[in-house]
């Protein structure tokens, strides 16, 4: 297996990548740069990636978790998309003082504003302990299992060791399928500020209708700054917490972009999954993607019914609405591109060229095809009750809170149990349900309840269902109107369960009992889900992924052997990549061209007074009527709001630096095109685009619009 190591590093760069497909090792990046330079790229490797001295991976944050973050001051000052602070803005808003409404522009230090939970990681270092591993797991082989420990202790071991005793965040991530592994130690900041951030009517302007689409008129972006102790270390929110130094941060240009210019990004792609198998991608198309379309579509009108009822709901849920409906697009999207590419066909091809190959060299791989069909022929029956019990089952937040509450009923089943652990079980639900009622809404809840119920039955063969559809639903409030049995059955939740009552749940988390559980509405209702899936169906799935897991480890090997003279690069799992590419417009179908940039003058004809996507603020209104774009206008005069370039990204690249040739920021990029929703599994050269809101933009609203002139002169604007 060393030798197999070695080949993957002698040949997963090889140069013959095509420039705007890969998400690439940041660490490894000295094996593109060539290519990089000869497309325009102006600096060297160890200007991307160094550990000993500032490089640009310093200026870059995995903000809050799904996110990608900038620094772009020496005072810490960072930015982001909005949709990727739209959480912690939604939360520190009031109907009093709505920050997510209005905007918000911090003038001084003293009125930035502290996000609670809200931190950012900066990469230290990563390293290649794959040789390590190996090394060990074949050590650990020859042991007493008294002694032995599996992979996972040993990766374990080293981010403890890693860690330095709390000082960093280390974690060891898996590469090709399991075939490499790199140890990544963080250094994590907590206490970040709201510095600014343009109204929701800007910053998501066009909504859900625009969302994954291209020409693009979004402000998407927020300023938060991140502090630390007088010794530039993590700390704690703290009144004497000072503006972080950062050891790089990015330049601001305002040159502006033209077709072909050279442009980078990096970030923290969240998951790709380039080398998923034609049984993969059939599953994904008729069984996974439709089912969460068809949740979400329900979830979402359920709430659209409440929020647009009341700007106190409307705010309460926003940030969740806004999280269900990206993927929900998403979803419809990527199931569309897929089939018009024909990934299944092409998939196919590739499977059967490597079963050939795998033949005539006589491996012992070449049949694992047919274990992989067999695997997902087993699994395929219960995809969807997989899907249904996560999206839909879970898709109410009382009953997703009432199985939390199985642990504890566990427990408390058990003869012998200490009562520390009952405690922290009590304490872990306590904690769930505080968190539950910051976006807990009554009415849209009970409604929720009564929906997903009904869609579950409807939906999952009789078979698999749990019991509680006859002991209790139908057999308490069952009608000929099926809708009235469930309204009846959330309806009785509501008005009876522990969980919903503050007193009452107050005085249960006190002293838990079983015969309290046992009796609870929502408990019995959800411990019937739970222990029904427990005991028929998270077995199916745990032992298909572990086939599938294991016969995908073998596969990447082999199609990497079989094509020696191919580029390949890890899937994308929330680790910082580098991808690069170059500015241009793109032809979607024919008698079709979309230019590589939109602007103001755009964004102005897609205003629609009072509509809840396409709406603009009176005071913007005026400003952009004026088109006084000073020196953020292009050499026409216009104001570019967004452009497109071929860079490889996807979710957890939003907030990401769009950088130039010199290292400078030119954007941010917040989203792909439609065209090319196939893009996590299959990249689709003719079509991918990233999105970006373009940098001047951003600046004319922060200076002229908000007036923060501050933060402007914060920056180094070049």
């Amino acid at each position: 297996m060393k030798k197999l190591i070695l080949s993957f590093l002698a040949f997963a760069y090889v140069l013959q990548a095509r420039a705007d497909e890969g998400m690439w090792i940041p660490m490894l990046i000295g094996k593109n740069i060539e290519e990089m330079q000869k497309m325009g790229f102006h600096l060297s490797a160890q200007d991307v990636y160094d550990v000993n001295n500032a490089s640009l991976k310093d200026a870059i944050v995995h903000f809050g978790g799904g996110c990608t973050g900038e620094m772009v001051s020496p005072n810490g000052l960072l930015f982001t998309n909005h949709h990727c602070g739209y959480g912690n803005i939604a939360a520190l808003s009031t109907v009093e003082n709505n920050y997510l409404d209005n905007g918000f522009w911090a003038k001084r230090y003293e009125e930035e504003i502290p996000a609670p939970g809200l931190s950012v990681k900066f990469l230290v270092r990563m390293e290649d302990v794959t040789a390590y591993l190996e090394k060990e797991v074949a050590a650990n082989a020859h042991k007493s299992k008294r002694k032995q420990k599996s992979l996972e202790d040993l990766k374990k071991d080293l981010e403890v060791d890693a860690s330095e005793n709390g000082k960093y965040e280390a974690r060891v991530s898996s590469f090709y399928n399991g075939n490499q592994y790199f140890l990544l130690v963080y250094q994590v900041y907590k206490d970040v500020r709201l510095v600014g951030t343009p109204p929701k009517s800007l910053g998501k302007f066009g909504g859900d209708t625009d969302n994954w689409m291209w020409p693009r008129h979004t402000a998407d972006f927020s300023i938060f700054r991140v502090y630390a102790d007088k010794n530039n270390n993590p700390a704690e929110y703290s009144k004497d917490n000072v503006p972080y130094k950062p050891k790089k941060y990015l330049p601001v240009s305002i040159k502006g972009v033209k077709e072909s210019d050279y442009a980078m990004v990096m970030g923290y792609p969240g998951r790709t999954n380039r080398y998923e198998t034609s049984y993969g991608v059939s599953l994904a198309i008729n069984d996974v993607n439709p089912s969460i379309v068809k949740i979400r579509d329900m979830r979402l009108a359920t709430m659209r019914e409440h929020m647009q009822k009341d700007p106190a709901v409307n705010l309460k849920l926003s940030s969740r609405y806004a999280s269900i409906a990206n993927y929900w697009k998403y979803y419809i999207g990527q199931t569309e591109q897929l089939k018009r590419l024909k990934v299944i066909n092409e998939k196919q091809q590739q499977e059967q060229e490597f079963i050939k190959w795998a033949k005539a060299a006589n491996r012992p791989d070449a049949d694992i095809m047919n274990q992989l069909a067999k695997a997902y022929s087993t699994y395929q029956p219960y995809a969807k009750h997989n899907i249904y019990y996560s999206e839909c089952f879970k898709g109410s937040a009382v009953a997703n809170l009432a199985a939390n509450a199985h642990d504890l009923y566990t427990k408390l089943k058990q003869k012998k149990v200490k009562r520390e652990d009952i405690l922290k079980e009590a304490s872990q639900l306590k904690a769930d349900r505080e968190r539950m009622m910051k976006y807990f809404d009554y009415p849209t809840e009970q409604a929720l309840l009564a929906r997903t119920a009904k869609m579950f039955f409807e939906d999952i063969p009789q078979s698999q269902q749990p019991a509680v559809y006859q002991t209790l639903i139908f057999k308490e409030f069952g009608d000929s109107d099926w809708n009235k049995t469930f309204a009846e059955f959330a309806k009785h939740v509501f008005a009876n369960s522990v969980l919903l009552n503050d007193a009452r749940f107050e005085s249960f988390i006190s002293h838990p009992t079983l015969e309290v559980m046992e009796s609870d509405p929502a408990m019995q209702y959800a411990f019937s889900f739970v222990e029904n899936y427990q005991d028929n169906y998270s077995g199916k799935y745990v032992d298909f992924t572990k086939t599938r897991n294991e016969i995908a480890k073998l596969y990447i090997k082999g199609l990497m052997e079989m094509n020696q003279d191919k580029a390949f690069y890890p899937d994308a799992n929330s680790t910082m990549r580098v991808t690069y590419g170059s500015v241009g417009g793109y032809s979607p179908q024919d008698a079709v061209s979309y230019k590589y940039y939109t602007t103001m003058d755009g964004l102005m004809a897609k205003y629609q007074p009072g509509d809840d996507e396409f709406d603009l603020p009176n005071d913007f209104l005026k400003l952009a009527g004026a088109k006084s774009y000073g020196r953020y206008a292009d050499a026409h005069g216009d104001l570019v709001t967004c452009f497109i370039t071929n860079d490889d990204i996807t979710g957890g690249n939003s907030g990401s630096p769009v950088i130039n040739a010199n290292g400078e920021l030119i954007g941010l990029a917040f989203d792909g095109n439609w065209e090319a929703m196939s893009g996590d599994i299959a990249f689709d050269k003719k079509y991918k685009r990233t999105i970006a809101v373009d940098i001047r933009f951003v600046l004319w609203l922060i200076d002229e619009y908000g007036g923060a002139k501050n933060i402007i002169q914060e920056l180094d604007i070049r």
